[in-house]
């Protein structure tokens, strides 16, 4: 298949691309500020600049697209023909960059959350919002049961 934009429309729609204050982010952020969860956003002291911070429940939360990201088996995350190698090549290390980056906040002693793009399409969005709560108040109750001992 070839791409039906040129290399400079391509290029300008590519760089538009935001990597912060996504709609999956968004959605995750509201949802947890309704459920009485309070973050930080972005946090650049961390590795990582993780996008959603919980520092009471020790816990960071990655939104991941699908495609930059390179979700294994989903079907958002297929390269483009286009410049096949190039993408092959950034997204293998925007993988194991990722991988680096929660080895270290995981040794830092934090809980690492990774949530996909995916994850929040409509058919799958409540009970992802869900799971991630339920495990943040897990995480909760384990640091409240350190503080009792």
């Amino acid at each position: 298949m070839v791409d039906v934009l040129s290399k400079e429309q391509r290029h300008r729609c590519m760089s538009h691309i935001r990597y912060r204050n996504t709609k999956p982010e968004i959605l995750v952020r509201k949802y947890l500020f309704a459920h009485g969860f309070r973050y930080r956003k972005n946090v650049k002291t961390l590795p990582g600049t993780p996008d959603i911070v919980l520092p009471k429940y020790k816990t960071v939360v990655f939104v991941n697209g699908c495609f930059w990201h390179g979700h294994i088996g989903c079907k958002y995350a297929h390269l483009p023909e286009t410049n096949a190698e190039f993408w092959k090549q950034k997204i293998e290390a925007n993988q194991e960059r990722d991988i680096q980056e929660q080895c270290q906040l995981r040794e830092s002693g934090w809980n690492v959350i990774q949530i996909w793009q995916c994850e929040l399409k409509p058919k799958n969005r409540i009970q992802t919002l869900q799971r991630l709560a339920n495990t943040l108040n897990m995480f909760n109750k384990k640091g409240n049961n350190k503080k009792e001992t």
